[in-house]
């Protein structure tokens, strides 16, 4: 038996312990919108944020997940209130058949927390986190997530202007964050 907390709801699993995060997500808990893909940790299709980092939910096991808080694209937003960066990726065209989009949304998100916090990609100029966030370091940091579709420019062009919406403000904002009191 373990505890997740997914999208903010506490639920109590009893799994496999060879179980991914990834299956505990899609078959235990019926969340569909993280895709499996290549079930090896290449395309970033599982990508869902624990503990509000970005990792690859086919590559670990929940049991190691005991605990900890995951986001999925399914707790970022709804049909009639879209968190900004899924906005976005609707206004600029971030997607063409969809599957990948999921995990491309998510890691955006966590590619800019992490951005935000400093940390350099392999193409940063800097070590000291004193970066642009160019057109390369946004390829580069999403370089984890492929889209078969190549519909790569709309989604550098989707997470630039969710940043640059969201300037000042907190880019990752779940939905028990958006409903607590400024």
């Amino acid at each position: 038996m373990i505890t997740l907390t997914v999208n903010e709801t506490d639920y109590e699993l009893d799994l496999d312990p060879r179980t991914s995060l990834l299956d505990a997500l899609r078959d235990h808990l019926a969340l569909t919108g993280t895709k499996k893909g290549c079930d090896h940790g290449q395309c970033g299709a599982c990508t869902v944020l624990v503990n509000g980092r970005r990792i690859n939910s086919c590559l670990t096991l929940a049991v190691m997940h005991d605990g900890d808080a995951v986001t999925t694209i399914e707790g970022l937003g709804t049909p009639e209130a879209l968190h900004p960066m899924q906005a976005s990726f609707l206004d600029h065209d971030g997607f063409q058949c969809g599957y990948c989009t999921p995990g491309q949304i998510v890691s955006a998100l966590g590619m800019l927390d992490e951005f935000r916090a400093g940390w350099p990609s392999h193409v940063s100029a800097s070590l000291d986190g004193q970066t642009d966030l160019s057109d390369e370091e946004i390829s580069e940091r999403m370089s984890g997530n492929i889209c078969r579709c190549s519909a790569y420019p709309n989604i550098v062009d989707a997470i630039r202007a969710a940043r640059d919406e969201r300037a000042g403000k907190a880019e990752h904002v779940t939905k028990a964050e958006s409903k607590e009191p400024a």
